[in-house]
């Protein structure tokens, strides 16, 4: 895969299943990581878990994304761990499903605040110096629902859908920087919350998708790996798709 060596990175949501796939392939590929998420306990044993398979000093930086405060400070706090930043990874996310005639305007809000707008802040914190470098890689983590729409999630499917509007904007506010912002959207990959399916429902899960089975986080990793690289360096404002078919968009 592509080389990230000397290439340093921040990673929200990082100790999650899919987070720590993509912190793992970022690490794999060389570069430094900070590791973010609300708690401190499970990212200091996965940063501990990930210096001793991989090695390298990496990081972890405690940060509650629906804290405004907290979000406007992990930027900086990052740079100033890590030296500086080359790569941010807007990953971290929450659902609240319901149908739209039941869902409560906090179960909407706090999708929002948490999917979108501590995303927005962060792209918007990390500008500046990438555009100083006149370097930087933004991938933001969305959603085929983001594109597909799906019942029960109308507040997950416009934060998601939101993310891609986002991205296409900044992607082109920063290209003559040599700053990318793009965005990976996974279909159904297999967690720790897939895995307590009744097998029932994971086969009709499968049946759904072409490849006939969900993905794994190492997808999803790769995607990322990818568009952080400077290979990927032409690719801007886009929409990689990691669905295994579902949906061929």
């Amino acid at each position: 895969m592509f080389s990230l060596e000397g290439m340093t990175a921040l990673v929200t949501g990082a100790s999650g299943g899919i987070g720590s796939s993509i912190a793992v392939a970022l690490a794999r590929q060389g570069a430094r990581i900070a590791l973010s998420g609300s708690n401190g306990d499970k990212l200091r044993a996965f940063r501990d878990q990930l210096n001793e398979d991989i090695g390298g000093d990496h990081v972890e930086i405690t940060c509650n994304l629906s804290d405004t405060v907290q979000v406007e400070e992990l930027v900086p706090a990052a740079i100033d761990t890590l030296g500086k930043l080359d790569i941010l990874v807007n990953n971290a996310g929450i659902t609240r499903d319901g149908l739209m005639m039941r869902m409560k305007d906090d179960d909407w809000q706090s999708v929002i605040d948490i999917n979108l707008s501590a995303a927005f802040r962060l792209m918007r914190a990390a500008t500046r110096p990438m555009m100083k470098a006149k370097f930087g890689r933004i991938v933001s983590i969305t959603s085929v629902v983001g594109t597909t729409g799906n019942p029960g999630q109308m507040n997950y499917a416009a934060a998601k859908s939101g993310l891609v509007g986002l991205s296409k904007s900044l992607a082109q506010e920063l290209a003559s920087r040599n700053v990318t912002v793009n965005c990976v959207a996974p279909g159904f990959i297999r967690t720790a919350m897939t895995d307590v399916l009744p097998d029932a429902q994971k086969d009709a899960l499968n049946q759904r998708i072409p490849a006939g089975r969900m993905g794994e986080g190492q997808d999803i990793g790769a995607a990322v790996a990818y568009l952080s690289s400077k290979e990927a360096g032409y690719v801007t404002g886009q929409t990689l798709h990691v669905n295994g078919g579902m949906a061929m968009i």
